[in-house]
């Protein structure tokens, strides 16, 4: 991507240009890096219609990128080269999009590249995160195990997303089904009743007079109803895609009454676990900090862990900046990461706090499944004897006069 920045040199002078970079993320770095004071920094691409269309069809999944790490991890482990690694790798990925990825990525490497500075160029695909592990190893000369580490901790992320994912799937589809069963009686069904009931001059129970003019009402303004809807679902949609929206959906979710605790839960724990592998790889910790910060899935913790990384360069100890954050991180990361700063184990303690608080998800998880399947039951036989109940009650009525 093209990126024009204006910014001033070490001597004061304004200066205008072009960048390019994966992101903007990474022109800023460059930028940074040349010793510049940015003052601006904006997009140059003319954006086109088919954008959306191209991103989806160039979308690697996190399952092909998680497949990738651990086959690079095992020839990694075996001691084969690096480039002979990508190699092999390059033959045993199906994903063509991926897989031309890695080709490009073989090329940079034999041509004089770094592997990060090589995976930089791919940041669309690999996260920040994923590029400074490598980055640190490079520096290291621990490329092997830190890919180990990335493999095993993108398939646990990966193991935990699933369920989660799992876990909604079913009540998402029930409740969908109740809501296109619901429809189709109230808008086809009970107005071919309206006629038996007018006829019949039987009074009518007060259920089933609001299923009628709901029913008459679908049927006379469905197209508007459903125009008006599809407005609605857009403008929500963009909305929540905005700067401002993905606050306001965050803040939403981490305050609902069951599940603002399983979102917390998943937060902490990929903060804890992917600044303790960061750590281990040699990063220091503000800077570990601000890397885990992108990964974590979340706006409102993210500028959390952000204001954790200006305490920690301020001289703060991370344990009491966590502390002084205790509506977002509990109390109990806060004890062992100042148990992990008096012993020098700070990477094991976030370790096993990211352990915890995993373990912690996953059970709450566990209970949500089995008490949402009965629930759900609960609710739609409420809403089928609803139905029901409108439909039968004037035909017992009906029934009671003759």
């Amino acid at each position: 991507m093209k990126f024009k920045y204006t910014a001033r040199t070490q001597t004061g002078e304004l200066q205008t240009g072009f960048v390019e970079g994966v992101n903007r993320e990474a022109a800023y770095n460059i930028l940074i890096g040349n010793n510049l004071y940015l003052l601006s920094l904006e997009s140059a691409e003319v954006p086109h219609w088919y954008d959306p269309i191209v991103n989806f069809l160039k979308k690697v999944k996190k399952k092909d990128v998680m497949i990738l790490t651990r086959q690079l991890a095992v020839l990694l482990n075996a001691k084969i080269s690096l480039g002979d690694s990508l190699k092999n790798v390059y033959k045993q990925t199906p994903n063509l999009v991926l897989r031309e990825v890695i080709g490009e990525i073989s090329s940079d490497v034999d041509s004089g590249l770094s592997f990060s500075q090589a995976l930089e160029r791919h940041g669309n695909i690999f996260s920040n995160f994923y590029i400074s592990m490598i980055r640190s190893a490079e520096i290291t000369g621990r490329v092997d195990e830190v890919v180990n580490y990335l493999a095993d901790y993108l398939e646990k992320d990966y193991e935990f997303s699933s369920k989660i994912k799992g876990a909604l799937t079913y009540p998402i589809i029930v409740v969908s089904l109740l809501f296109v069963v619901g429809a189709i009686m109230i808008g086809f069904v009970f107005p071919q009743l309206t006629p038996i009931f007018a006829e019949s001059n039987v009074p009518l129970p007060l259920i089933t007079q609001v299923f009628l003019f709901m029913g008459n009402f679908l049927l006379q303004w469905w197209l508007a109803i459903i125009i008006f809807l599809a407005m609605v679902v857009l403008s929500l949609i963009n909305y929540f895609k905005s700067s401002e929206g993905k606050v306001v959906w965050d803040e939403t979710i981490i305050k609902l009454p069951v599940f603002g605790s399983l979102f917390k839960k998943t937060y902490v724990s990929r903060f804890a676990e992917s600044t303790s592998v960061l750590i281990k790889g040699g990063v220091p910790v503000a800077q570990a900090l601000e890397i885990s910060s992108h990964t974590v899935g979340s706006i409102i913790y993210r500028d959390a862990i952000k204001d954790l990384a200006d305490a920690v360069r301020e001289g703060v100890l991370l344990s009491n900046a966590l502390e002084q954050n205790s509506d977002y991180f509990p109390t109990l990361v806060s004890q062992m990461v100042a148990v992990g700063e008096s012993t020098g184990q700070l990477d094991e303690l976030l370790a096993r706090a990211g352990s915890f608080y995993n373990r912690e998800a996953g059970e709450t998880i566990d209970n949500l499944v089995e008490l949402i399947q009965p629930a759900i039951m609960i609710v739609m036989g409420v809403a089928v004897g609803i139905l029901f109940a409108a439909v039968l009650l004037p035909m017992y009525n009906l029934v009671q006069t003759f």
